[in-house]
């Protein structure tokens, strides 16, 4: 983003806690950051919950006031559509028949927030700041935002973290120390996602590497109707266990980890 085309923008500018303006009036394809709603506010708890229940999320680099967009056409990914190439299927069942390796829900949120916060190879900063740090770190105490971690022998070597508000699930961020370890995290929150029917993952913005993983663009429209409908369903179980892997591959000789007892592990609609 280019700061002096930034300041030529005629953006609505929030007072803290205002609301914020109708998703559809974010600019279009004619300008030069489409997608972009609103600049201003405040980046608390409370202000995420009403951006992220209306479809909006925030995106600034250092040094750049706050900035809201709600984008026309929206990346999403249906569970169902989810692409498991061959590599990455043969890396998740080298994976599953680990001992030491496993999938944690919720164990290291704070961890994964910074891991994705790190300075990666060709970029100059990061859209995670200490107040980005902060407030969802607030979000996941109040049970609204949730870590996906792969650990393998003791070691967090990937993960993302996601914004859950009922079963409208909205993917945020991924980190990698190993090969593919973030992509097995993403496998195993599909899984979860199939076994609460959930309609889709909110991936925010175009890439490339989404594609590549099943993600596709639907009309903003159709996104927003989406995302009222799961909020009005109750919160989902963020556990899991061994046996989700069978949404995405055939049923193992056996699954390794720590399970749940068989009582706790449920489709939603059971």
């Amino acid at each position: 983003k280019s700061r002096s085309n930034m300041e030529k923008l005629e953006l609505p500018w929030l007072e803290p806690h205002a609301p914020f303006p109708p998703p559809e009036s974010a600019l279009g394809d004619d300008s030069p950051f489409p997608g972009l709603l609103a600049a201003g506010g405040v980046l608390d708890a409370d202000t995420l919950i009403a951006a992220y229940s209306q479809g909006i999320f925030p995106w600034s680099g250092p040094n750049e006031p706050v900035l809201w967009w709600c984008t026309h056409p929206r990346m999403v990914l249906v569970p169902k559509n989810f692409r498991l190439h061959t590599s990455l299927r043969k890396t998740l069942h080298a994976f599953i028949q680990r001992h030491d390796a496993q999938i944690r829900i919720d164990t290291a949120f704070d961890t994964v927030m910074r891991q994705c916060a790190a300075p990666r190879r060709g970029q100059s900063g990061t859209s995670i700041t200490p107040a980005i740090l902060q407030s969802y770190g607030e979000l996941h105490r109040r049970g609204l935002a949730h870590s996906v971690e792969t650990w393998v022998g003791g070691q967090l070597v990937g993960g993302l973290y996601v914004v859950a508000l009922g079963h409208a699930v909205f993917g945020e961020s991924m980190f990698a120390h190993q090969s593919d370890a973030s992509k097995i995290a993403l496998a195993a929150l599909v899984c979860l996602c199939r076994m609460h029917a959930v309609e889709m993952i909110d991936c925010q913005q175009q890439t490339a590497h989404l594609a590549r993983l099943g993600a596709s663009p639907i009309p903003r429209a159709a996104f927003l109707q989406s995302i009222q409908r799961a909020q009005q369903r109750p919160a989902m179980r963020w556990q899991f266990d061994p046996s989700f892997w069978n949404q995405l591959l055939p049923p193992l000789q056996a699954a390794t980890g720590a399970s749940l007892p068989n009582d706790q592990i449920k489709p939603a609609n059971q």
